[in-house]
């Protein structure tokens, strides 16, 4: 399974938010989007890497770029994820696996640790190796490298 690259359009979804909402890409086709897989809710990397966004979410939210965490665990998981660390963003539920496989990231049974960075539905970017301590700077800094804030 192969990444996505630059250029390429983003596949669009529709799946369930850690609060049983029904979320789609395409609601966000004029916005810059940052989706970024993760392998399971509450394991140490994970967390370090969703507290990073967590800690630097005014940064993205205040220059009008959503961001997305995904990983194959289900919604009740998400929430329990989402409120033991105080998370302040969208989970995104793909227990069918349906995203990770469209977005080339499933690796053998979870989601591969991969962030994409979506500007008006396209691929502008993308981090196919991702270190989770500071990533939400590192992927601030990059969107302000591609003037998209």
């Amino acid at each position: 399974m192969e990444l996505l690259n630059v250029g390429d359009t983003a596949p669009d979804f529709e799946a369930t938010d850690q609060d049983g909402n029904r979320v789609k890409l395409s609601d966000f086709a004029d916005k810059t989007v940052v989706l970024y897989f993760y392998p399971k809710d509450n394991t140490p990397g994970c967390t370090v890497e969703a507290k990073n966004f967590r800690d630097n979410i005014d940064l993205f939210n205040e220059n009008g770029v959503t961001v997305l965490g995904v990983s194959v665990d289900s919604p009740e998981s998400h929430k329990r994820f989402q409120e033991k660390q105080g998370l302040n963003f969208t989970l995104v539920s793909d227990k069918e696996k349906k995203i990770v496989k469209d977005y080339g990231v499933l690796g053998l049974s979870t989601a591969k640790r991969v962030t994409y960075i979506i500007n008006k539905g396209k691929i502008v970017y993308v981090f196919p190796k991702v270190t989770p301590k500071d990533h939400a700077k590192e992927v601030y800094d990059k969107l302000k490298e591609l003037n998209l804030i």
